[in-house]
């Protein structure tokens, strides 16, 4: 397991949100040929939220073979493309746009009722996705979650356990992070054990404390961002602006 000074090393700082999207971008960007280049085929999996914004945006134009480049959806609400809080709508506004528009998405939500009904459908599915995942973008919640992985959650274990099925639902306590949407569908560790490169993308001076104490010793349900700092197989690289 890394230690907090391994994490430190690990941290790129930069002065403004368009410098790190800038940055993250042109790594992804390079993951991704490597990918192409050496199977073929390559595969990004994708968070939602307003911080990758403009990574997504800057991303979209990037002049890749983008046909053979999977963009996975890293987990989801359990609402409809297009009503308020899906992931997949703000991927497709932002991402799958321009020369990424060709990409093939693969999305989290389905007709089931409920995540828990959905997961072996969608474990099925993830199974023929190519993997180990040459990039994966992360974020990081105030309350210390990334994906669904949410503090105490219900569903949680199963998400965070290494050896587990590749996606899991889970039903988080309602806050102000969560909002509305407890229900999630969330890729797991499991899914993304071996990832080429994974970035964490946060920002801002609170998210950083938060990531600084996720680093040391602790309980993984606490602050659930510990089980991907703690996982030596990611790649893992932090951008960070104030």
């Amino acid at each position: 397991m890394p230690t907090p000074l391994s994490l430190v090393t690990a941290l790129q700082e930069f002065d403004d949100g368009e410098q790190a999207a800038e940055a993250l971008a042109n790594a992804v960007e390079s993951r991704l040929r490597e990918g192409l280049a050496r199977n073929g085929r390559a595969s990004l999996v994708a968070s939602g939220g307003s911080t990758p914004k403009r990574l997504y945006e800057i991303l979209s134009h990037k002049t890749l073979d983008w046909a053979q480049v999977e963009v996975i959806l890293a987990d989801e609400r359990w609402v409809d493309p297009g009503l308020k809080g899906s992931n997949e709508t703000f991927l497709r506004d932002t991402l799958l746009q321009n020369q990424a528009a060709a990409a093939r998405f693969v999305g989290l939500k389905t007709s089931h009722a409920s995540p828990a009904a959905a997961v072996e459908d969608v474990h099925a599915t993830m199974a023929t996705v190519h993997r180990p995942f040459d990039a994966v973008v992360l974020g990081m919640g105030g309350d210390g979650h990334t994906l669904s992985w949410f503090p105490e959650a219900d569903g949680l274990d199963a998400a965070i356990d290494p050896f587990g099925k590749l996606v899991a639902a889970v039903h988080a306590h309602q806050s102000e992070v969560t909002g509305p949407f407890t229900e999630r569908l969330t890729l797991t560790l499991a899914a993304l054990s071996g990832a080429q490169f994974t970035a964490l993308l946060i920002s801002g001076d609170a998210k950083r404390k938060i990531w600084a104490e996720a680093a040391g010793p602790g309980r993984v349900e606490k602050l659930p961002v510990r089980a991907v700092l703690n996982t030596t197989d990611l790649g893992l690289q932090t951008y960070w602006w104030p």
